[in-house]
């Protein structure tokens, strides 16, 4: 299986309002470097997996969209927990959503992102690619691409 991974960064802010996360149910800052690795079993009429850029960009356009801000009011986080494993599975249907956009990107099978909050501390999501349609939806069920 080869693998292409891109890697960007993102500062926000969120509360998890629940006893269970302790300090971290109030409103505080996190920084996450965000890496997100593309799968393929083969390889495009070029050698490689796919564009390098293109999948830097991809996930710049969501860095983006998600960083400076507190994700209590993001409306894809409306009534859920934005731990870091719901932020992973988040990054990754989005980038599914981008990749499959681009031409050329049909063999890829998976996209795995990682959220790493610290050195020693990260989460992170595999999403399947199994058709042309992926869920955007970060809701707290975990649904099968495509369905």
């Amino acid at each position: 299986m080869f693998r292409l991974t891109v890697r960007d960064h993102m500062m926000i802010a969120h509360s998890l309002p629940d006893p269970f996360f302790g300090p971290a149910a109030a409103l505080h800052g996190a920084t996450y470097v965000v890496e997100a690795t593309v799968r393929s079993p083969v390889l495009d009429d070029h050698g490689v997996v796919m564009d390098i850029g293109a999948a830097a960009a991809a996930l710049a356009k969501i860095t983006a969209d998600l960083g400076y801000r507190n994700l209590d009011d993001h409306p894809a986080f409306v009534g859920i927990l934005s731990t870091t494993e719901v932020l992973s599975r988040y990054v990754a249907q989005q980038m599914g959503v981008a990749l499959r956009a681009l031409d050329g990107t049909r063999h890829v099978t998976s996209i795995e992102v990682v959220l790493r909050e610290h050195p020693d501390a990260w989460a992170g999501y595999t999403l399947a690619l199994d058709g042309p349609r992926i869920q955007d939806s970060p809701s707290t069920n975990d649904s099968t691409p495509g369905g």
